[in-house]
């Protein structure tokens, strides 16, 4: 942990607090830990279920939920972002009804 930080341009302890999910890094540190990953930024981003900078967001509030709840994990967070991704790709469109007759 003590090498990746130093690789990653940041201390121990607060890369420590990232991890724990206690602080949200900021883009510079983000880009840091990219690098010492060999991944691109955008590939964290996606990961942690969360639109890069300049990008809106899609507006979920199931996957909001999923990502405010510090008591997950992050590899919990992303194994239950991809479940229910995976539902509503293959659910079935949801048509209203229409109160007039066809």
């Amino acid at each position: 942990m003590r090498q990746f930080a130093e690789l990653a341009g940041i201390s121990n302890p607060y890369l420590s607090q990232i991890e724990r999910g206690l602080r949200s890094p900021s883009e510079q540190v983000l880009e840091g830990i990219a690098r010492a990953l060999r991944v691109s930024a955008d590939t964290l981003y996606e990961q942690a279920g969360v639109a890069p900078p300049g990008e809106q967001p899609v507006d979920n509030a199931v996957l909001d939920a999923i990502a405010a709840d510090s008591r997950l994990t992050a590899r919990q967070r992303t194994a239950m972002r991809e479940v229910y991704e995976a539902f509503v790709a293959t659910a079935p469109s949801v048509r209203k009804r229409s109160s007039e007759p066809s």
